[in-house]
């Protein structure tokens, strides 16, 4: 099928590049519209307990987390002095009226929105409808919140958040944009010393990345898609589509040097590197797939788009790539880049576009493997004793939601987030809201009863500071002056009590807050958190726990209540269709051994570095103390990927030296030669674009490059180059046992072009009419 498809495209190359021509065309003018469609949020769980209280306060009390915090602080007055109290009312002069703001909350109302100092407090912006309807509405509220002369102003709060994220996620996507484009080209000059031959995988990876942004676009008008989108499609579609292509060129080069014409060398190619793009892609998608398994919408939309640049990586490189190969034909070798190289007597130059099939005696990964090979249980297991070690450090890890804290410094909600982390009592403004329903009316004497001894259960608790109720405001009325109080609400004088009743209580729902001892990321806090969960109110009370904390341990519940099953799904399915592409039975289970081995490795460095901190003024962030629970789900899912299209390459390669000798132990040593600089060309294009988005001010954007380029980077040495040819000399002819076949040779269908074993060279003189092109031996 493969190579038919090869014949296909080299017939009718016009054809196909005047689609692929009309869909940039016609994709361009979406393409860099498509963030306009992107959501910042998305980190919830729509089943989640914390989820399910904030939508019941918001249903029945109007509360809200779309709140925009107003901080302002002076030198020079106190909160206490008449002219801070004057120049903020002048702040909101306008903001007050605004339709858009559904209610204020002043630190003149709520002492506790004063700083310690007593030289800053907030104002609280409840704004009309979710927090990405009033990120777009930030502009406007910019021009009306006035400036005064003695006062700084800060704002912070969810949606200065969300538009933060957007802002940013699109400034580290450009900056990525032009370091990675032409660091990849000068990559693939120093590989192919060719100037066609670089520009190829770049312009295949720019016309998939170009169409899966304007399908982006279409699609987020369809359903609900997350602003990372941007970063992990480019991210893919460059480095997949360089990838891709950088094998398929370099296999077709190795064709033409064996002396095939034209067609037969793009057929050939399809249908041997073509196969192994095709099985790649699809082990790719399969562990982006696991990602749309989970509940939050940010890790469902990133596999989403993630799938879709992946499809068209791999459609690009099949059709455009060999239909550009027919057209071009020798001339892919055109304009060789002279390169210095360190020989024997210094620096050399040469013009050498490839090098084909080099004798297999003198290579350097044929020497390596049949080194390794003739050591087994020396190299296999102190590499993966070094390996497990790496991971090691991932059992200490301590997960939590994103926050301000995963933005750079210079941005308006971190800036208002250290601000207030600094000048306020942090737990003061991260407090665990309770959402209780009782039967009939709060207020009546019988609910007033059970609700005052729930509360004083609540306040027993050690881990509590203190508990914020209509049975616990005054510390100083007991339980019959409550029940009075209420019995006639209306008739309550203290304007303090009277708005704090108005704000917490709807006929038979209450809002309580618990001001936890400790922070709100701290164990101590979640620990009380489960204790209120699992404290039976009674008397027929129902109660929902939210807040920072609870949202917190629900995010990280969501995720990893959900992950086990797309491990499972995603390992079974690639090992359904390895099993497939190598007619083997422990060849795909060694190979999800091998990833599994490098994603530990890249988790272990996840907590190094953004918990603990290791090396962060080289990567210039400010170290969480926690790793963003995310991060490793997506690692799994873009890295098993990626590391299983190096296996694949790796494996092909071997599996048709072994169709060829039937020996095991020159099959690896041949498949290894064949692939190992190419596995290794491709490795640096992909550690050049992952480093590129490494750059990013987006903590959890960073994290991925990161991760990403320490997993390639031991994938591509120490598991390709040493476990691999270990494990294969280990399991000797098991590799390619079958049940009920037993052991693979080669298939009929790759006989009419199986490949000579021999030495093969071609070498590219300064002009296109100079070219040698040596043949089979």
């Amino acid at each position: 099928m493969f190579y038919r498809l090869g014949k296909f495209a080299t017939r009718h190359r016009w054809l196909i590049i005047g689609m692929w021509v009309l869909a940039a065309v016609l994709a361009l003018p979406f393409a860099p519209r498509a963030g306009q469609v992107l959501q910042s949020g998305g980190f919830e769980s729509p089943d989640s307990e914390s989820q399910r209280a904030i939508d019941l306060l918001t249903q029945k009390l109007h509360v809200s987390d779309n709140i925009v915090q107003i901080l302002f602080t002076s030198k020079r007055y106190s909160v206490v002095d008449p002219q801070f109290s004057q120049e903020v009312q002048q702040a909101l002069t306008h903001l007050r009226t605004w339709p858009e703001v559904a209610g204020v909350a002043s630190f003149l109302d709520n002492p506790r929105q004063i700083s310690e100092d007593r030289h800053a407090a907030y104002v609280n912006l409840q704004m009309k409808g979710d927090a990405n309807t009033a990120a777009k509405l930030l502009p406007d509220f910019e021009k009306r919140l006035q400036k005064v002369p003695d006062l700084q102003v800060s704002v912070g709060g969810g949606p200065v958040f969300y538009n933060d994220i957007q802002v940013v996620s699109e400034n580290d996507l450009r900056r990525a944009e032009i370091l990675a484009f032409p660091f990849a080209i000068i990559a693939l000059l120093f590989m192919f010393r060719s100037v066609v031959a670089a520009v190829l995988p770049a312009l295949v990876g720019g016309f998939a990345v170009v169409v899966s942004l304007a399908l982006i676009f279409g699609l987020g008008h369809l359903t609900p898609l997350s602003v990372f989108v941007l970063n992990i499609t480019t991210l893919f579609g460059l480095g997949l589509g360089v990838d891709y292509s950088l094998f398929m060129v370099s296999r077709f080069r190795e064709e033409i040097a064996r002396g095939r014409n034209i067609e037969e060398a793009v057929s050939i190619t399809v249908a041997t590197a073509g196969r192994a793009v095709a099985f790649s892609g699809l082990t790719v998608t399969i562990g982006l797939f696991g990602l749309t398994f989970f509940h939050i919408n940010m890790l469902h939309s990133v596999g989403l788009g993630g799938i879709l640049v992946v499809i068209l990586a791999v459609t690009a490189a099949l059709t455009l790539l060999p239909a550009l190969l027919g057209l071009l034909g020798l001339r892919v070798n055109a304009f060789p880049v002279r390169i210095p190289r360190l020989g024997r007597h210094g620096f050399v130059f040469n013009a050498h576009a490839v090098e084909g099939e080099i004798d297999p005696h003198h290579g350097f990964w044929y020497r390596l493997s049949h080194f390794v090979m003739r050591y087994p249980l020396w190299v296999f297991f102190p590499v993966l004793i070094l390996l497990i070690s790496f991971g090691i450090p991932f059992l200490s890890v301590r997960f939590s939601a994103p926050d301000a804290s995963i933005l750079p410094a210079y941005v308006p909600s971190r800036s208002a987030y250290d601000l207030l982390t600094q000048r306020f009592n942090q737990r003061e403004t991260t407090p665990i809201l309770i959402a209780a329903q009782t039967r009939g009316n709060v207020l009546t004497p019988e609910n007033i009863q059970n609700l005052y001894y729930y509360v004083k259960r609540i306040k027993a608790d050690p881990h509590v500071e203190r508990v914020d109720s209509i049975v616990s405001a005054d510390p100083r009325f007991s339980l019959a002056q409550y029940q009075l109080l209420y019995a006639h609400p209306q008739l309550i004088t203290d304007p303090y009590l009277s708005a704090f009743l108005k704000s917490s209580v709807s006929r038979n729902t209450l809002l309580i807050e618990v001001i936890s001892k400790y922070g709100m990321v701290d164990p101590q806090s979640q620990v009380l958190v489960q204790t209120i969960r699992n404290t039976d109110p009674g008397h027929g009370i129902s109660v929902l726990v939210d807040g920072g904390t609870a949202g917190n341990i629900d995010y990280v519940s969501s995720l990893y209540s959900d992950f086990p099953l797309a491990i499972l799904i995603v390992s079974l399915t690639t090992y359904i269709v390895l099993l497939l592409l190598f007619r083997s039975l422990l060849l795909p289970l060694k190979a999800i051994v091998m990833n599994t081995l490098s994603i530990l490795a890249s988790y272990g460095a996840l907590v190094l570095i953004f918990q603990d901190g290791f090396l962060h003024q080289w990567l210039n962030f400010t170290p969480l103390g926690f790793v963003e629970a995310s991060s490793p789900i997506l690692l799994f899912c873009t890295i098993f990927g990626l590391s299983m299209d190096y296996e694949v390459f790796l494996l092909s390669r071997i599996q048709e030296g072994f169709w060829q000798t039937g020996d095991n132990r020159q099959a690896v040593a041949l498949g290894l030669q064949r692939s190992g600089g190419i596995i290794t060309s491709a490795a640096v294009i992909v550690i050049v674009v992952s480093a590129c988005f490494a750059t990013a001010d987006m903590i959890l954007v960073k994290a991925v490059g990161v991760g990403m380029v320490l997993a390639v980077v031991i994938d591509a040495t120490l598991v390709r180059g040493l476990l691999v040819p270990a494990t294969m000399r280990l399991l000797g002819s098991w590799n390619w046992w079958l049940p009920f076949i037993g052991i693979q040779r080669r298939p009929p269908a790759l006989a009419e072009y199986s490949e000579p074993v021999g030495i093969v060279t071609m070498t590219t003189a300064t002009n296109e009419t100079d070219m040698q092109v040596g043949g089979k031996l």
